[in-house]
């Protein structure tokens, strides 16, 4: 069976692929080289295998330089859009940062114009109580010249009594003359008197008429003055009780912290209260209360801002490169700025500086401890501009932009951690945006 096969098979390939004989012939000898049927079959098959070899290698390798094109085509384009959106993002921080710089302008003339009304508001309150204190005395005054008219007119009666039963005595006799010249200039006294005493009158109506007209103006400039107080407080106070939330700070519990921190001082700012000797305060003192009250959490906002990381730590142009969050299966622990060499690094808040020196993966790294157990890290610096200990305040410089550590080119890893554990630095940043 085998033998028949191999048969067929050896005809079958006689067909083909005919036995050739290859001369080989030299000066003296002649020979040849059999070719047979079976060893043309496997030439011709290596060669097949050898060219579709190379056939789907050139396949595979035009196929991947032309993906390889496509990749780089696409790659450059995904850059273009990156840099452009980079682009469109640094131009839209420079303008938040010119409102941030505007709304501080207008905080800080919105501040001194409460601070102007509320002195005006004082003179007004001390004006009040003096006009209060006039009328009254207008009232004693009217009241005790009431009852001088009212003697002078029972006086003038008893005179007149006197004067008529005078007559009857000088009908009588010639010794009247006298009694009635006398009785007659007593009432003429008299009837100054009354006179006097009614002008005294008229006039200390028209001085308590005069001066309820100007307390009344008074009260309505005190209305007019509280409201707007009001209103700048509402303006000034409910952006930064945004502001603290938006941070996932408690706005209550940051306050009294800060108060706390003041106490045995009175307090950055302590509301003042007007007398009310003993009688329930008024509308308009509650109303002046509560403004004060809310200035004095303007006021604990403003220690307390200047306490927390709001602030960016660059000043110059630059452009975010990588945020906070998972990268490559690695927590990223904060937010990358770029900028050229050397920009300037400033502090995002008050603080003490905890460390200033190299550590490993940061390079050139200063730590900051800020209150409410807030630290900030600032690193890759090219040079360091602080040293431990030291008191910064939010703005003063730490250092200049470096590629320190572990770093492939030349940007500020900048990092926030509450109570040792990293958060988003760009919480607090986005948070003041609309404030500061």
């Amino acid at each position: 069976m085998r033998t028949r096969l191999a048969i067929r098979t050896h005809a079958l390939l006689e067909r083909f692929f005919p036995e050739r004989r290859l001369f080989l012939k030299s000066d003296t000898d002649t020979r040849f080289i059999r070719l047979r049927s079976e060893t043309q079959a496997l030439a011709f098959a290596g060669s097949a295998l050898l060219v579709a070899w190379a056939i789907i290698a050139t396949a595979i390798l035009l196929m991947d330089s032309i993906s390889a094109g496509n990749f780089r085509d696409q790659a450059r384009r995904d850059q273009i859009t990156y840099q452009r959106r980079l682009n469109e993002l640094s131009q839209e921080r420079d303008a938040r940062a010119a409102d941030a710089l505007a709304a501080q302008e207008r905080f800080n003339t919105a501040l001194a114009q409460v601070s102007a009304m509320q002195s005006k508001l004082l003179d007004s309150e001390t004006r009040r109580r003096e006009l209060e204190t006039g009328i009254d005395v207008i009232q004693t005054t009217l009241r005790d010249t009431m009852k001088e008219r009212e003697t002078v007119s029972a006086r003038l009666a008893t005179l007149q009594s006197q004067i008529e039963s005078g007559g009857t005595q000088v009908a009588g006799g010639g010794d009247g003359d006298g009694t009635l010249d006398l009785l007659a200039e007593a009432l003429a006294r008299t009837a100054e008197e009354r006179d006097q005493v009614v002008a005294d009158a008229q006039d200390a109506l028209v001085r308590a008429d005069d001066m309820a007209t100007e307390l009344r103006l008074m009260e309505e400039k005190n209305d007019r003055i509280f409201r707007q107080l009001e209103e700048a407080m509402t303006v000034s106070v409910k952006p930064l009780d945004k502001m603290f939330t938006a941070a996932g700070m408690d706005p209550d519990r940051i306050i009294n912290q800060v108060r706390k921190g003041y106490s045995g001082q009175g307090g950055p700012l302590t509301p003042l209260t007007f007398s009310t000797r003993g009688e329930e305060p008024s509308a308009e003192l509650e109303r002046a209360n509560r403004i004060l009250g809310d200035l004095d959490r303007l006021n604990m906002y403003r220690i307390a801002a200047e306490k927390l990381p709001f602030a960016t730590p660059l000043k110059d142009a630059f452009r975010f490169t990588s945020g906070f969050g998972r990268r490559w299966g690695r927590l990223h622990a904060g937010t990358d700025f770029a900028a050229p060499h050397g920009t300037p690094i400033y502090s995002t808040a008050d603080g003490t500086v905890i460390h200033a020196g190299w550590m490993s993966g940061y390079g050139r790294l200063v730590k900051i401890k800020h209150e409410f157990g807030i630290e900030t890290r600032y690193a890759h610096m090219s040079k360091i501009r602080v040293k431990v200990g030291q008191k910064v305040s939010r703005g003063d410089r730490v250092g200049d932009m470096g590629n320190t550590g572990r770093s492939t080119g030349t940007h500020l890893h900048y990092e926030v951690r509450v109570g040792g554990e990293p958060v988003n630095p760009m919480t607090y940043i986005k948070a003041a945006n609309d404030v500061f």
